[in-house]
């Protein structure tokens, strides 16, 4: 009998036309068509576990998940038998043997997201970027983002009615770039509440547009009062983009 082994694969998909990564019912989504790919190739079914969500219409440069299965894999060949069963919004971009109780989602140290605004219109960019025709002073948010790194309880940024059991997050970086005609926002954290980034990034637009002070920033945290928060960036604009996990857990 072939021993169980657990795999990490690591993922890019655009989230257009799906609702989101996890699983529910009546909804198409990003976790359900990796599955039935899955199934298909494996021929039975193989359910995965992700590192976290992924919002309606959010994209993904870099998700992981693991699954079990009995022995080895030819890497190549699956990778590139996956690939042509899945459609063209999704792609496995590699795959990596685990210790047994290595786990996608508790076992991440540090997520990363980027939010691309761009300042005219593209048609190429139009589902993956949120167009604004106002330019926002990116130094005023950046002020105003340095406020993330000094607190670790951001309620005030978390959807509502949310099941979790706290709402600490610790955030590593936060910033704002121009490049090639776009505003890049970049956030690292340990972890993220459900419409975290999307709230953050609302606000500090607010913020660039001169509606509210940098100073506010404070303000807003320490409220733990969603509603003072500025209202969410769209989700075509917000990339989950890169997971870490401690190198000890790979055993290739």
């Amino acid at each position: 009998m072939n021993q169980i082994k657990r795999y990490f694969l690591e993922l890019s998909y655009k989230g257009t036309p799906y609702h989101g990564w996890q699983i529910q019912n009546n909804a198409f989504t990003v976790q359900e068509c990796l599955e039935s790919a899955l199934c298909t190739y494996f021929r039975k079914e193989v359910p995965i576990m992700g590192s976290g969500r992924t919002d309606t219409g959010v994209h993904a440069t870099m998700q992981v998940c693991h699954f079990d299965w009995e022995g080895e894999l030819e890497r190549v060949k699956f990778i590139r038998a996956i690939n042509g069963i899945l459609p063209k919004e999704i792609s496995i971009n590699s795959i990596r043997e685990v210790k047994p109780d290595a786990h996608a989602r508790f076992d991440a140290v540090k997520r990363s997201y980027f939010y691309r605004i761009i300042l005219q219109k593209n048609p190429f960019l139009e589902e993956m970027a949120w167009l604004s025709y106002f330019s926002p002073d990116i130094s005023k948010m950046n002020l105003a983002a340095e406020a993330l790194l000094r607190h670790e309880d951001f309620e005030c940024f978390s959807k509502v009615h949310t099941e979790v059991n706290h709402f600490r997050c610790k955030i590593f970086s936060a910033g704002w770039e121009q490049k090639d005609g776009e505003l890049l926002f970049h956030i690292t954290a340990n972890r993220f509440l459900r419409g975290m980034v999307r709230a953050i990034v609302g606000t500090l637009v607010e913020i660039g547009l001169g509606k509210r002070s940098p100073e506010a920033m404070d303000e807003i945290i320490l409220s733990k009062d969603r509603s003072k928060a500025g209202k969410s960036a769209p989700a075509q604009g917000l990339f989950l983009s890169r997971i870490i996990y401690p190198e000890q857990i790979y055993l290739d």
